[in-house]
């Protein structure tokens, strides 16, 4: 398979916020931002890997300001690191003051995402070339992301494997521990 370039993966979305994306103090729901961060995901990953893609995971979504009903918010995500199958994908998001045209950065997200076969199989990606510094330093990160998602799920495992054959005892120790700290 030929390497893709980052650039060819680029996505921008945009919608205007309308009061029935508002939450509860009147601001856009969080929620409704997550669903426009995967769908932004499954554009950019689609288009790297030429297949339908699906989530596999946030990684990681900040929410850096709130974002105003009426507001146009734009999502800007591309392809920053590619496993065999797995793709990530960045998305930055920026909301703008129509009146005013202020514009803030006010998300950034992470989203794994899984190129599938026709039968729903997981299917290789093609690799990914970085354009740019920023590009192989986005790779070179979604690579570290990577490696210590592993590494932290391997200590996950194997911590909770413990607690579950610990005995009640030691386990009330490890929650009096935990009072303490």
């Amino acid at each position: 398979m030929t390497p893709i370039p980052v650039s060819h993966s680029r996505v921008e979305m945009a919608q205007i916020m309308q009061p029935n994306d508002a939450n509860f103090l009147g601001k856009v729901f969080g929620g409704r931002i997550l669903e426009m961060i995967d769908l932004c995901a499954y554009a950019a990953s689609s288009k790297h890997a030429g297949r339908i893609c699906v989530t596999a995971s946030f990684d990681r979504v900040d929410f850096h300001e709130p974002i105003n009903v009426s507001e146009l918010v734009t999502m800007i995500g591309c392809v920053t690191y590619v496993g065999r199958t797995s793709l990530e994908v960045t998305i930055e998001v920026y909301a703008q003051n129509l009146q005013t045209s202020d514009k803030r950065h006010t998300n950034t997200a992470r989203v794994t995402m899984v190129a599938l076969d026709a039968n729903g199989k997981p299917v290789a990606v093609p690799g990914l070339v970085a354009e740019t510094r920023d590009d192989k330093l986005r790779f070179l990160q979604g690579k570290l992301r990577r490696e210590l998602r592993t590494e932290q799920r391997d200590e996950f495992d194997s911590k909770a494997a413990a607690f579950a054959i610990a005995t009640d005892q030691e386990i009330e120790d490890l929650l009096a521990a935990e009072k303490l700290s």
